[in-house]
């Protein structure tokens, strides 16, 4: 399978360079194509929600597009900050297909966050599976019902560790036929 385009990640804030370039190697076997990474940029300060604490991803996606130079760039934001949008108290992750902007918040994917000892490669796998899940959705795919898939949508961390970092075989197929 060969996806068209490029996948374009861009760290913001101050991020761990090894755990972004490990992500970009896995997303480009995820996806059988090219990923590039930009040089780190700043959490826009627009999208940062004082009253909450939080950042508004929506936002974020919104400045990401201004910096996409083309249809077949896929371009995927990763953050430290805590996400969220306003009919959810977070979220883990955003895309917008149009735009074909995604971003991804490592914030709530740590284990410091509830309370136990950090775990680099949980907190790395669960990266992953949201990265690989918010630029499936740059492909156009949806939510998938099989929660073994990586595009099955996670309400918590308790999901995202259940399911694989892999499409399953009918995300796979719709996958390679909107790739091409």
């Amino acid at each position: 399978m060969k996806t068209r385009g490029k996948i374009i990640v861009i760290p913001l804030g101050d991020l761990d360079f090894y755990q972004i370039n490990k992500l970009a190697a896995a997303l480009s076997v995820a996806f059988s194509a090219g990923v590039d990474i930009l040089q780190g940029a700043d959490v826009p300060d627009e999208a940062e929600n004082e009253q909450r604490g939080q950042y508004y991803s929506t936002v974020i996606l919104t400045k990401l597009e201004l910096m996409r130079q083309g249809e077949n760039e896929k371009l995927l934001a990763i953050t430290e900050e805590d996400l969220y949008i306003p009919t959810m108290p977070y979220v883990f992750g955003e895309a917008d297909p149009v735009s074909g902007c995604a971003v991804v918040s490592f914030y709530r994917m740590r284990q410091e966050f509830y309370g136990d000892a950090e775990e680099d490669q949980q907190v790395f796998s669960r990266a992953l599976k949201e990265a690989i899940n918010q630029v499936g959705q740059l492909y156009n795919l949806v939510k998938c019902t099989n929660p073994r898939c990586v595009m099955y949508h996670s309400k918590s961390m308790v999901d995202t560790d259940t399911k694989a970092d892999k499409f399953c075989d009918n995300c796979r197929r719709q996958l390679v036929r909107r790739s091409f």
